[in-house]
């Protein structure tokens, strides 16, 4: 089949080289911008209600082997009279092929009162989690009923337990919200090879993500609003993405909108060059638009939809991506959130 074949001969290249692997390794969801925990610690308790979250998403359809991420969170304020402490754990699984990743994060963030109304916070949030790592050698066997071999593949199975902090900051208001975080932190540089054995050149090379996420909401009538978003990520190894958003909310109720990520130059980095040193002109930069949907089914509980279209040439061989998330609110008995989260 054309295209198990292509993405197998994609995990190969990545299995063969002699250099380690540098990509952006962090689980990506296109509804992020319901729930940004999955991007900043400093997230936990904005909403200043239980909030549990799950998320699904089916990459590449069409394509044997393509990423499929899973991912399901829960946070909320420890003291929801003052409101200072804020807490969130996640769980988040992505299979791509033979090779698989599981990570499970415990998220505190510190809040800022900053106005007597209290519609203002400056919140500090640190996580610490744990991911395993692990790669099925069985599945990169090639030929006639899998029987081909590669002398310096592992073909067996392999797995490796990873720490990892990180930080961030969030500010928010009732209309403008901006945030910085940091992840990755224990790579601190040491690039710290996975699956590296013996006669095993195959290894991922873990880097620092920053991410950097903005956005506003924008009142046209009492029913109907505008609420633009970006989000920036950097890993300091391989492209800079950009995610541009913006949805239009009726009745806060329904949310409808879009979305389009790219690649930025920030700066000139290694891999924009050829073997030569010279500057490679033909790597493109293109990457998605996207369709995404919210609607409130009650007070309680909402679901989500969203579609990434393709427009690298990855789009010839694959038919899109499906996301699908749904939300469910604990309210706090006796308490009143000040104003309506809309970020």
């Amino acid at each position: 089949m054309i295209q198990k074949r292509s993405l197998y001969v994609l995990l190969c290249i990545f299995a063969i080289s002699s250099v380690k692997v540098y990509a952006q390794q962090n689980i990506q969801f296109t509804q992020y911008i319901f729930n940004s925990l999955s991007v900043n610690p400093a997230y936990a308790g904005y909403k200043e209600e239980w909030f549990a979250q799950l998320a699904l998403r089916n990459q590449w359809v069409g394509v044997a082997g393509a990423p499929k991420t899973g991912q399901a969170s829960i946070d909320g304020l420890l003291n929801p009279n003052t409101k200072r402490m804020g807490v969130g754990f996640q769980v988040m699984a992505d299979q791509l092929g033979p090779q698989s990743a599981t990570s499970a994060y415990l998220n505190y963030a510190f809040r800022l009162r900053l106005d007597d109304q209290d519609t203002r916070r400056l919140s500090f949030g640190i996580g610490a989690g744990v991911s395993q790592y692990s790669l099925d050698g069985t599945q990169l066997q090639s030929g006639a009923g899998g029987s081909a071999t590669d002398p310096g593949l592992n073909y067996g199975k392999d797995s490796e337990f990873v720490p990892d902090f990180r930080f961030g900051i969030y500010y928010s208001s009732p209309t403008f919200y901006l945030g910085g975080s940091v992840m990755d932190l224990l790579s601190s540089g040491l690039n710290e090879s996975l699956f590296k054995q013996e006669n095993n050149p195959f290894s991922i090379a873990r880097t620092r993500h920053l991410y950097l996420i903005a956005g506003t909401v924008i009142e046209v009538d009492p029913g109907l609003k505008i609420r633009p978003s970006i989000l920036l990520k950097e890993d300091f190894k391989g492209p800079t993405s950009l995610d541009l958003n913006a949805m239009v909310i009726f009745a806060d109720q329904f949310w409808i909108g879009g979305g389009y990520r790219t690649g930025v130059t920030l700066w000139e980095k290694d891999f924009e060059r050829d073997a030569s040193g010279e500057r490679n002109q033909s790597l493109s930069k293109l990457n998605s638009f996207s369709g995404v949907a919210q609607f409130y089914l009650n007070e309680r509980l909402r679901v989500g939809y969203s579609y990434d279209y393709m427009i690298s040439q990855l789009r010839h061989i694959q038919n899109g991506t499906h996301e699908i998330s749904l939300g469910l609110t604990f309210p706090h008995k006796g308490q009143r959130v000040v104003s309506p989260r809309y970020f």
